[in-house]
């Protein structure tokens, strides 16, 4: 996800992510969609802190990774060091790289997306990652399904208790709809002053439609496209399905 999103909570946003399960749960169709289009490059934009990045140079694919944050991309050479197979870059999604047709797979995961600035924002940055692609590469978009969550109040989904570099932390995170708009929420409580103390934040972000990414994949030059509502490759149905995954290739 952008990375200027929960700046001052990316040690919280970061401890509440299960990696391990998580990318466990990704790594199939991220193999399948690898041996489909014979990858041995992956671009990563908005990419965090780093994990899916450094999982595909694990193959021995090259792998660059793209954030707009500085202190992301230091913590993610930090973490997983920096070669000529594995490079970290400042760079906004909607931003070009510096080595345009070179890729063979461009990713934008985990509501990237959905939580840039506007509906125009989007476009560019699916046009960016069609422009880093090879022929016949492709480019995989994963966001939060806004349309399967209830109208209302905030689902709180997940809550967890570790220790942050505060302290002995609570962190709860939670995702609710109004109308055509989604929002975000992470909460933090310090457990280790007394009483705790409470940081939050709540950002917006757009309710895509698989109508929209089509169009503008199409206009990036999209030859083929498809829609899933999982990583399991199940169909997508936008009153059930949690994930909106697009795939299209140049």
């Amino acid at each position: 996800m952008p990375s200027e999103t929960f700046e001052d909570l990316s040690d919280a946003y970061e401890a509440m992510l299960d990696w391990p399960k998580r990318l466990a749960n990704e790594q199939g169709f991220y193999r399948w969609l690898f041996q489909r289009v014979a990858s041995k490059s992956v671009l990563d934009a908005a990419c965090g802190t780093g994990h899916h990045a450094a999982m595909f140079h694990s193959w021995g694919l090259r792998a660059e990774g793209a954030d707009t944050s500085q202190a992301m991309i230091q913590r993610c050479r930090g973490h997983f060091g920096e070669s000529k197979d594995l490079r970290w870059v400042v760079r906004g999604f909607d931003q070009a790289t510096d080595q345009p047709g070179s890729f063979d797979v461009a990713i934008c995961v985990g509501n990237s997306l959905a939580l840039a600035r506007d509906t125009p924002t989007v476009a560019q940055a699916i046009q960016q990652m069609f422009h880093a692609l090879r022929p016949a590469g492709a480019i995989l978009i994963h966001i939060l399904n806004l349309w399967h969550l209830p109208d209302g109040p905030c689902v709180w989904h997940r809550c967890k208790r570790t220790t942050l570099p505060q302290g002995d932390s609570l962190i709860i995170k939670g995702v609710h709809r109004a109308g055509k708009s989604g929002y975000l929420n992470l909460l933090v409580s310090n457990l280790a002053t007394s009483p705790p103390t409470l940081r939050g934040d709540c950002v917006p972000f757009l309710g895509l439609e698989t109508t929209d990414l089509e169009h503008v994949a199409q206009q990036a030059g999209a030859t083929h496209i498809e829609f899933f509502g999982s990583y399991q490759r199940r169909p997508y149905d936008r009153q059930h399905s949690q994930d909106l995954i697009m795939v299209a290739i140049k």
